[in-house]
């Protein structure tokens, strides 16, 4: 944002005073290693109604991963309230990134629970600290957001308000180390270590490796090829000799195409695998998944995107599965599914103020089932309470405020 807000806290008065300055003079100010201390955030609110009218008044479906954020239909919902800090001088850097309501609770699922029990780790969506020993190294520890995926949780830096389905199904956050490397102007590396997927505490010993390699030729193009591996195979199997690895590990591309000053494209593939060591013999599942984004801007203050996504978790690694049948309810379903999304943007207050009408369908994989739970096997709940619908539309809108 063009204006931000510097405090300068007073320890022998107490008081706070904000002065405004511009992003320049606080530029400046990193480079000649003087702390500059900002202050940004954003809120927002959205209402979505379910098209098939389902008696609990979920967007959800039987897994209780079909949706990211937006869980709720039929309801005004407030989503989340963020207050970011950062303090930067010319080689370090301090964030903390604190996050309060649903969708905080949501996207630090791995922390509902230390070693007291409910834990204020809740509010910490990011809490890390850079180290710049060179001007083309960075060195990082805490807990940061992911670099896996196109989408972020930070409503505001998505032009779609609801999350796709490989966003969903893939980590929110780390905790760690890591360290970023400029090869050149153009091309970038990251390496890390960090606990597993989305945890606070490690379910194990071992460490999870995650990576990134960056090409941005200018500044229309750019490439993102991201990697986490690790095992996670839980403490309990460690004295088992056959049940010692569960190694999971993902591939993802990211690429961004300005291919005129207003018509943008986008593209994520993901491809996972689980490989498991089960009674001396090593099993392996996948899944997988692509999304194509088409961002079009006709005027400065609006904007029209369509995104189309696809996840293939028929094998049942990830979150999302299928209604499980009342004869044997542990049981693993798989399933994919196909969405579409068209968002519109609207920009008022310069920027500030953010409106998102946008309209959502996704088809699941239809199960072809005759027996007597026939009416309760698809992915979706009907007005009657009955699990007979394998897609569902959804039509909302969300309001942003970002400062």
């Amino acid at each position: 944002m063009k204006y931000i807000l510097l405090l300068t806290l007073s320890l022998f008065t107490g008081e706070f005073i904000f002065a405004q300055t511009t992003q320049v003079d606080s530029l400046q100010d990193a480079a000649n290693n003087k702390g500059v201390f900002k202050i940004n955030g954003y809120v927002d609110v959205n209402y979505f109604a379910n098209l098939n009218n389902p008696q609990n008044g979920s967007n959800l479906g039987a897994s209780g991963f079909e949706r990211g954020f937006d869980q709720k239909s039929g309801q005004f919902q407030i989503g989340l309230a963020q207050t970011k800090f950062s303090y930067t001088r010319k080689k370090t850097e301090a964030i903390i990134d604190l996050v309060f309501g649903p969708h905080a609770d949501l996207g630090n699922y791995g922390n509902i629970f230390g070693p007291l029990g409910p834990t204020t780790s809740l509010a910490i969506k990011q809490a890390y600290f850079n180290w710049k020993p060179t001007d083309k190294l960075v060195l990082t520890a805490g807990q940061f957001g992911t670099h896996f995926g196109y989408e972020y949780i930070d409503a505001p830096l998505n032009f779609h308000y609801t999350l796709n389905n490989l966003f969903v199904n893939g980590p929110f956050y780390h905790t760690g180390i890591k360290a970023a490397y400029a090869i050149n102007a153009k091309l970038n590396c990251m390496v890390g270590l960090v606990n597993n997927w989305d945890n606070l505490y490690d379910n194990n010993k071992f460490k999870t490796i995650i990576s990134q390699f960056s090409y941005i030729p200018n500044d229309r193009v750019s490439f993102y090829l991201n990697y986490i591996g690790g095992n996670e195979a839980s403490q309990s199997k460690f004295n088992a000799k056959d049940s010692l690895k569960s190694f999971k590990q993902a591939l993802d591309l990211v690429a961004s195409f300005q291919l005129t000053p207003k018509f943008n494209v986008g593209f994520n593939g993901v491809f996972g695998q689980l490989g498991q060591t089960i009674v001396d013999k090593r099993v392996r599942t996948n899944w997988g998944g692509a999304s194509v984004y088409l961002r079009y801007a006709f005027t400065d203050k609006f904007n029209l995107g369509t995104r189309f996504d696809f996840l293939d978790n028929t094998q049942g690694v990830q979150y999302i599965k299928h209604r499980a049948f009342a004869a044997d309810p542990t049981a693993t379903i798989g399933t994919n599914v196909y969405s579409g999304t068209l968002t519109g943007m609207i920009k008022l207050d310069e920027e500030h103020l953010v409106i998102k009408p946008e309209i959502r369908f996704d088809q699941y994989k239809k199960v072809e089932y005759s027996g007597s739970d026939a009416d309760n096997i698809q992915q979706f709940m009907d007005k009657n309470g009955h699990y007979t619908k394998s897609s569902q539309v959804t039509v909302g809108i969300a309001v942003i405020y970002k400062y």
